[in-house]
């Protein structure tokens, strides 16, 4: 059982929060000098999904750190000249290309899994390499077929194959087509320099867990696990020697690691008032959302309609500081519409109208309806400040 240092700093709750914030890039003037590339790489892993409804959840989390950045703007950068790949991170991510050789441990696991989902068909894994080789970058469509049936996981034998060859590191996604995946051979696509395995289960993890570190600027070792979905014991290996901290946070029942950049300077700038994707990095994790924010987080997409309390797809809003509301939002022509939206109390009111003005220019919407407050009182007075905000 590894022995942990002896905090040597301790922070109040307050500092916590506001080095999170900082470290997520939701404090302080943003760097738009280093545009979505640099959110990317600051933050170390941004998380895909399927769901669109303001935009896609990879787009969100650029905007919410530099403002109103345009949609192609962020694919560009995301895509061109392989600034980033796709692989299993937090869940599905986009991870910035130069820490390809990190994720060798895991590539490695993958090739040692003994079971599947899906088995794969004899002769299919050769052929799809042999395909990617000869023709170049291919969607799995292109490659044979995605699906056997119309059922989402009925998966023909080429996606079965190109998917697992993804995972093995012989593939890597090069783009996103109509958001389906476009492949290609990694000795194409990844630089030559960083196209290796070298690195042992040991300097890998190592890494990830400074990159966590950094990313969260102060966490307990769930909170570091879970930013790259490590296990407990292989952070508790590593933590001693990865440049983190050992730390102690007021109300926090757990030791703490913070990252010495996040504690040399005091947290200090403008806080960014913007709607949050449920997928952002800064909300990942539940108990530590509940535990920096004193806010309950859950996506409800995937519950069923009549057990849904905050709605499909509610997005929260952070405001000076502190996340005040959830809006769940659609699209109606160019009007923005706040299906239903939570505010915690009076103050909250102008946060939150700021941030549905901002996300509606952004996605060119001319006008935004709010249909629904939980607190019926506070919907006319945010219509009224939507409406000022909107003229």
């Amino acid at each position: 059982m590894t022995t942990l240092p002896r905090p040597t700093t301790e922070l109040s709750a307050d500092e916590a929060r506001r080095i999170a914030l900082r470290a997520q890039g939701l404090l302080g003037s943003p760097d738009r000098r280093a545009g979505v590339r640099g959110v990317l790489r600051h933050l170390g892993a941004v998380q895909l999904d399927t769901i669109s409804v303001l935009a896609r959840s990879h787009e969100l989390v650029p905007y919410a750190r530099l403002g109103a950045v345009g949609r192609s703007t962020v694919e560009r950068a995301y895509w061109t000249d392989t600034h980033a790949f796709e692989y299993w991170s937090h869940a599905a991510c986009l991870l910035p290309v130069e820490e390809w050789p990190h994720f060798a441990f895991r590539r490695r696991a993958y090739r040692d899994r003994p079971h599947w989902n899906h088995e794969l068909p004899e002769g299919a894994y050769d052929q799809v390499v042999k395909q990617l080789r000869a023709e170049g970058p291919l969607t799995a469509t292109e490659l044979g077929g995605a699906k056997r049936t119309s059922a989402w996981w009925d998966w023909s034998g080429a996606k079965v194959a190109v998917e697992r060859a993804l995972m093995y590191g012989e593939v890597v996604c090069v783009e996103r087509r109509g958001w389906k995946r476009v492949y290609d051979l990694a000795e194409r696509a990844i630089p030559q320099a960083l196209l290796h395995d070298e690195l042992d289960d040991t300097e890998c993890v190592r890494r990830l867990v400074g990159l966590a570190g950094r990313a969260l600027g102060v966490g307990t070792r769930a909170d570091i696990a879970d930013y790259h979905r490590l296990k407990a014991e292989q952070v508790d290996a590593v933590i001693a020697d990865s440049g983190l901290v050992p730390v102690t946070v007021e109300g926090w029942s757990r030791p703490a690691w913070a990252d010495p950049e996040a504690l040399r300077t005091p947290p200090r700038g403008r806080h960014r008032t913007t709607l949050l994707s449920p997928f952002d990095s800064l909300v990942w994790e539940r108990a530590r959302t509940e535990r920096i924010f004193g806010f309950t987080h859950r996506l409800e997409a995937y519950v069923p309609r009549h057990k849904r309390v905050y709605g499909y797809f509610a997005m929260p809003v952070l405001s000076g500081g502190r996340l005040v509301g959830r809006v769940d939002p659609a699209r109606e022509g160019r009007t923005l519409v706040a299906r239903q939206v939570t505010l915690d109390g009076p103050k909250a009111v102008p946060g939150v109208a700021r941030a549905l003005a901002e996300a509606a220019a952004w996605v060119d919407c001319t006008d935004v309806r709010v249909e629904r407050a939980d607190a019926p009182e506070l919907r006319e007075p945010l219509v009224r400040e939507l409406a000022r905000l909107l003229a």
